[in-house]
């Protein structure tokens, strides 16, 4: 009976694995909450610059000298990172995924790398595409960027 009872309790080995394991899901559930968060504010950022640009004009007039000012407090404030062309790229996310809700579904699984290359695209079906291919096939950055230069979806609409 006592050899059963040794025979359930794991190894160190297999102790120091699982506990090593249970950090590494910890850490990275961690960086995922992260980076929903910071992807959100900076949707949010980009929406404030263009309301605050735009002030419902078309077109802003003074949004060089309104970013370049920003950029300058966000620094002082909280250290690199706010540049005027990473705000210029909040902006451009705003603008790219204007819907909220949809943006929140669609780019919160994502990193900020893999936003950037998709809000670049002209296409908002192209977009939305690579955003759910990204998201549900697990596309690294680097498969990314590569399945947009050899224009992978150009390809499948092609086919469809």
């Amino acid at each position: 009976m006592a050899e059963k009872n040794i025979q359930r309790i794991p190894s160190e080995s297999a102790f120091y694995r699982e506990v090593v394991q249970l950090l590494r899901q910890a850490r990275q559930r961690t960086y995922t909450a992260v980076q929903s968060v910071m992807v959100e504010t900076y949707w949010q950022i980009g929406r404030r610059i263009v309301e605050q640009e735009q002030a419902g004009n078309h077109r802003a007039d003074y949004g060089a000298e309104l970013l370049k000012n920003l950029s300058k407090a966000l620094t002082e404030e909280f250290g690199k990172g706010f540049s005027a062309p990473n705000l210029r790229n909040f902006r451009q996310f705003y603008l790219a995924f204007p819907d909220e809700e949809k943006c929140y579904t669609l780019c919160s699984k994502l990193s900020w790398s893999h936003l950037r290359l998709v809000m670049r695209l002209d296409d908002a079906r192209e977009r939305l595409y690579y955003l759910q291919e990204s998201r549900e096939a697990g596309w690294s950055v680097r498969e990314l960027e590569r399945n947009i230069r050899s224009r992978y979806y150009r390809q499948i609409a092609f086919w469809k």
